[in-house]
């Protein structure tokens, strides 16, 4: 049995039970213990199953429905609403996926466009008369939380999760779980002036809405730090026919100059631009540009690994599932907000590995 089928089996299992031992897995799927811990430890990591002592149990399993209930016999159905194409949701989406096997949960997925009008057509298209208990809203990255949004969102007919955005008060009825793109910031920074970088810069997409979250953790961790307050740079990357050189300009003549010896880029298709656009210029990462990547889609796949900020994407979805059948199975539990860490992978990009040989 491949590692996928046998850890979609541990899910089966997992959701069937409720809480399951190794020593049953093992059994079940023939094959040895020790293979079951490591794949359990696995999707505990992917926050899909909780590890206990002995064994695994269902995210949900605290708030189990009653036998018999609708959500007992699998009969809760959640719509999700998922920007169009996207180079970051896959993850998250999967995340939601296998969450929704586990539990035997039905996803109906619907896709959102980027007005608050488009968005308010697709959830009527899912509620009305498809039977959606319940919403997972992973509204599209263009479309701004203000308070006619916030308004909508709060005079929803069904529970809703708003999944990888965060809504402000307005919006009171709303659960939520998202990354700690903060957090993951301020982890990035503290990496590279534990490394001896008293000055670091931010290279951010001037039109994503997660940039405004990393800004805020930067400055928070630079503050915080006592470091010298670095250069923030917002690239635009809305005209494709843009070349790379033109965008990374300024960043590469402050790296020429010396000015610029660190940096946290978000995110990884610009941080790679980045690296060939050093290259091209005669300069070298990280010896002239220590740098660290926010998102880890595709960091281990350039020239040199970039070390990365891992925001836990497929953990977001399976809580958001979680979050929603807990909410139908008691309706009665208090709202929630979830804020998830991510975690930080070393590569080369940083000169860790040059520091450590030197």
């Amino acid at each position: 049995m491949l590692a996928d089928e046998r850890r979609r089996a541990i899910l089966r299992a997992v959701g069937r039970e409720g809480s399951i031992t190794v020593q049953e897995l093992a059994t079940e799927m023939g094959v040895s213990a020790v293979t079951v811990r490591q794949d359990v430890r696995e999707l505990a990591e992917r926050g899909l199953l909780t590890r206990v002592h002995g064994g695994a149990r269902a995210l949900a399993a605290a708030t189990a429905p009653a036998p018999g209930s609708p959500a007992a016999q699998g009969r809760y159905t959640l719509g999700l609403v998922v920007p169009p194409g996207g180079y970051y949701y896959p993850e998250v989406i999967r995340g939601v996926q296998n969450a929704a096997r586990a539990r035997d949960v039905r996803v109906v997925l619907a896709v959102s466009g980027e007005s608050l009008a488009a968005n308010q057509e697709q959830v009527r298209q899912l509620t009305v008369g498809r039977g959606i208990d319940s919403l997972l809203l992973m509204l599209h990255p263009g479309l701004q939380l203000l308070t006619d949004v916030e308004q909508w969102l709060d005079s929803l007919d069904v529970p809703a999760v708003l999944v990888e955005r965060r809504a402000g008060r307005g919006a009171g009825r709303l659960e939520q779980v998202a990354s700690d793109h903060a957090y993951g910031a301020a982890l990035a920074v503290r990496h590279l002036a534990g490394l001896g970088h008293d000055n670091v810069a931010l290279v951010a997409r001037a039109e994503s809405p997660t940039s405004a979250l990393i800004s805020a953790g930067y400055t928070d961790a630079v503050q915080a730090l006592g470091l010298t307050a670095g250069p923030e740079y917002r690239i635009n990357t809305s005209d494709d026919a843009a070349p790379a050189e033109a965008r990374f300009e300024d960043v590469v003549r402050a790296v020429e100059a010396g000015e610029v010896r660190a940096a946290l880029v978000h995110n990884d298709l610009d941080a790679i631009a980045l690296v060939g656009v050093l290259r091209a210029r005669g300069l070298r990462v990280p010896e002239d540009l220590a740098l660290v990547t926010y998102d880890d889609e595709v960091a281990e796949l350039s020239d040199i690994p970039l070390t990365a900020v891992a925001p836990p994407k497929q953990a977001v979805g399976a809580w958001a599932v979680d979050l929603a059948v807990r909410r139908l199975s008691d309706p009665a539990a208090p709202l929630a907000e979830v804020l998830l860490r991510p975690e930080l992978r070393v590569r080369a990009s940083c000169g860790a590995d040059l520091r450590t040989t030197a």
